[in-house]
């Protein structure tokens, strides 16, 4: 069976995994930590432990469990001050790190809960610590949610200490097929995995293809008004010059009343692909209508996204 890894955290990768585990292979979950919004900064701040809002939503993407189970665990105590709206996956994790210390011994026991059962999610990192944005007028911004809240551009992103990379993650980018970076806020979700240099040195000794699954979207503050090509540009400012091998992303245009409210009320525009640039540079281009509307919100159909990744994965031989 062949093996993925696949890098984000929160909703981006979610989405992608809701597709992907539908396929026949093995696949690893590599999230990010650093969130300190809501629920999850909350907990961080009680508890003195790494964030676990990513976690356990990439974790109900990946479960065969019933639509009860899901919404259970999806399921907040808006009601009672006390518990504070915390959803009870996140407090199942908290609870499973309080017991056992980390998340390598906590998450095969919610993984057993929630069935996963053709692949796993490991952690970038067991360590707590928080994002710090650098802006281009050099302002400092300290925590995830303060970085996607600010009005200034962010053009850097590293952490507020030193990283101990999860050793699994080193394996499995090793044991990889292909190596995909997740659609997902470049700056908060995928960038956090590429600050480590021994992390990024590790992925491009690799011999697997490197991809890269593009936003449908650009994000105020951080990519405002960027082609599919200059999102690459900015993994590689940490990955390195010629790295990604191939990108899927979306062709077909976006056309509604959703487009325009996303245009004008947040200042998201579509990611526009810019084919002649990337065949220059050799990379390879899967496109496709990838977009569906699901609860008022454009997301990645995820069916079809998994599909071009299994397909391309099926083809190229590491």
């Amino acid at each position: 069976m062949k093996k993925i890894v696949i890098f984000g955290g929160g909703s981006g990768l979610s989405q992608i995994l809701k597709g992907l585990k539908l396929f026949p292979i093995d696949i690893t979950a590599v999230v990010s930590v650093s969130d300190n919004g809501r629920s999850t900064g909350r907990l961080r701040k009680e508890m003195h432990q790494p964030a676990v809002g990513d976690i356990t939503k990439v974790m109900l993407s990946m479960a065969n469990v019933n639509d009860d189970l899901v919404n259970l665990m999806n399921y907040r105590f808006t009601k009672s001050k006390t518990l504070g709206n915390h959803s009870i996956k996140n407090l199942l994790l908290t609870a499973l790190l309080d017991m056992k210390g980390n998340f390598a011994n906590s998450l095969p026991v919610l993984e057993d809960i929630l069935d996963i059962t053709n692949g796993k999610i490991l952690p970038l990192t067991e360590d707590s610590v928080n994002l710090v944005g650098i802006t281009e007028d050099g302002k400092t911004i300290v925590g995830e949610e303060q970085i996607t809240k600010s009005k200034h551009k962010v053009v850097k992103i590293k952490y507020d200490k030193e990283i101990n990379v999860n050793p699994k993650v080193f394996q499995a980018v090793n044991d990889a097929d292909l190596i995909i970076f997740s659609s997902g806020s470049l700056f908060t979700s995928i960038i956090p995995h590429l600050i480590d240099q021994k992390l990024v040195t590790k992925i491009n000794e690799a011999k697997a293809k490197k991809m890269y699954i593009c936003n449908l979207f650009t994000q105020p503050g951080e990519t405002d008004g960027l082609k599919v090509s200059e999102h690459i540009d900015i993994l590689e400012q940490y990955l390195g010059t010629n790295t990604i091998d191939v990108v899927v992303t979306n062709s077909k245009p976006m056309r509604s009343d959703l487009a325009e409210k996303y245009s004008t009320d947040e200042q998201k525009d579509p990611v526009l692909l810019d084919s002649d640039v990337l065949e220059k540079r050799n990379i390879h281009v899967i496109s496709d209508k990838l977009y569906t509307i699901e609860g008022g919100y454009y997301r990645h159909d995820s069916l079809k996204t998994a599909y071009l990744v299994f397909s391309y994965l099926m083809e190229n031989e590491k």
